[in-house]
């Protein structure tokens, strides 16, 4: 993250629950975030953790920060860019958002993704399946580096070798 000039309200009182609020308003109006996410970036913009801590909170009851809300559009967002649903449950691990959040979000077994892993491959790759070995590892690699596991790789690349 780059670095960022403090916010004005926090150099004038880093302290104050309420004007980390403000600016933790500003920043979901903007994208939703994650709880840690939103923490992180106000303790940047110059508040001090438990003010950062407290606004959110209050947030959080009044449910304007949501981890839940924001992994769904965080999946939604990341599965329209051709990522899968490996690569996604590891970044919204690196973002903070708990485990059976995950979990209840990223359905990885889902057919859909099967589907998905395909279209990533074709608009990649062309409709014609890999002829070499060579060529079903390269696309494998690609398709991995994606973020879809190795059942949905094999689906979209063909069991088969075809010579």
């Amino acid at each position: 993250m780059r670095r960022r000039k403090p916010d004005p309200a926090a150099l004038a009182a880093p302290d104050d629950p309420r004007a980390a609020r403000l600016a933790a308003l500003k920043l979901q109006n903007r994208r939703d975030h994650g709880a840690r996410e939103l923490a992180e970036r106000l303790v940047a913009r110059g508040f001090t953790r438990p003010a950062a801590e407290a606004a959110i909170e209050e947030l959080r009851t009044e449910r304007l920060v949501d981890d839940g809300r924001f992994a769904e559009h965080f999946v939604a967002y990341h599965a329209n860019r051709g990522r899968g649903p490996v690569g996604i449950a590891h970044r919204l691990r690196e973002a903070g958002v708990p485990a059976d959040t995950i979990a209840a979000v990223v359905d990885a077994d889902g057919p859909d993704w099967r589907r998905r892993c395909a279209e990533v491959r074709r608009k990649r790759f062309g409709a014609k399946l890999p002829a070499t070995w060579a060529e079903k590892g390269r696309q494998a690699r690609f398709l991995t580096q994606r973020g879809f596991s190795a059942d949905q790789v094999r689906a979209a690349v063909g069991n088969e070798y075809e010579a």
